[in-house]
């Protein structure tokens, strides 16, 4: 990811990520549902029911994860592991830190499409699991990256770093208490805090938008990275709150059209007696005794 494509991208994909796990969790939230085992649509059968099945969580994770691989291999024009003309000395040893993280997120996405699709019972922990040990992975990747930066390159990588290990504890208790809306709301705020602070990484490290590069040795750029992380807090936390307001505005305006919806199809689960007895009401009274003798009678 040493350029600025590198940091856009994996930002953009982590940023909506974040995004649409707050609208899951906000939607969960809202309609009082579950979050790992949510409500199937009343409408939705046959096909659509099984689409509504698959992960698409993880098909994202493994197309995205491929898709940044196959980047970091054609950014090379050869990808060795060590140069043989100079002693077998490794090569490349930032870009295959990045190929590992990828490597990684297309892992995770397997490990849901295995446990959504695949298994005969879903199994959140694998899900969790691998997601969590994921980012205990990259944490390490990440303290080994800067081991060379200096700087504004320094500073930026270390707040992404502090955000990356906070991401890590909240999966970590996430492996025990799975299904908890104040985790996932917490681990969803992190995933934007994660997303946004990577593309302003790119923008600071390789296209300021002054148009002239920072200085690592002036005090004041420094200061005002950490500055510009703690807006990112700030608006992260806004977007936080306009997504739960549209999600509440969107429930009120659709989710009673929903539940009646819902209620229309409510009468093909209904009981035969139920019925007979709406029937019984609407003859006449001399033949009301006699069709109420024939249901007696009737087992069922």
């Amino acid at each position: 990811m040493g350029k600025f494509i590198g940091h856009l991208c994996p930002g953009l994909y982590l940023f909506f990520y974040g995004l649409y796990q707050a609208t899951v969790v906000f939607k969960a939230m809202i309609v009082n549902d579950s979050l790992l085992y949510p409500s199937c649509p009343p409408r939705n059968k046959g096909i659509w029911a099984r689409l509504w099945k698959i992960s698409y969580r993880g098909l994202l994770k493994m197309v995205t994860g491929s898709i940044l691989m196959v980047y970091v291999v054609f950014c090379l024009d050869v990808m060795t592991l060590m140069d043989t003309k100079n002693a077998l000395r490794f090569r490349y040893p930032k870009e295959w830190q990045h190929l590992t993280m990828f490597i990684l997120l297309t892992l995770s996405g397997c490990a849901d499409v295995m446990s959504k699709n695949l298994l005969p019972q879903r199994c959140v922990l694998l899900e969790k699991g691998t997601l969590a040990l994921t980012f205990y992975v990259l944490l390490l990747l990440l303290t080994s990256h800067v081991q060379d930066s200096t700087g504004i390159e320094l500073q930026t990588h270390c707040l992404l770093i502090l955000v990356v290990f906070l991401l890590m504890l909240v999966l970590t208790i996430e492996l025990w208490t799975p299904d908890t809306f104040h985790l996932l709301l917490i681990e969803a705020f992190l995933f934007l805090m994660m997303g946004s602070w990577l593309i302003q990484a790119g923008f600071i490290l390789y296209k300021p938008v002054t148009g002239y590069p920072w200085q690592d040795d002036d005090i004041s750029d420094i200061m005002f990275i950490t500055t510009f992380f703690c807006w990112h807090v700030m608006i992260n936390a806004l977007c936080l709150l306009g997504i739960y307001g549209i999600s509440s505005l969107w429930h009120r305006c659709y989710g009673t059209s929903l539940k009646l919806m819902g209620s229309k199809e409510a009468p093909y689960h209904r009981s035969t007696v139920g019925s007979l007895y709406k029937l019984l009401q609407e003859v006449d009274p001399s033949e009301k005794d006699d069709q109420a003798l024939l249901l007696s009678k009737n087992p069922s």
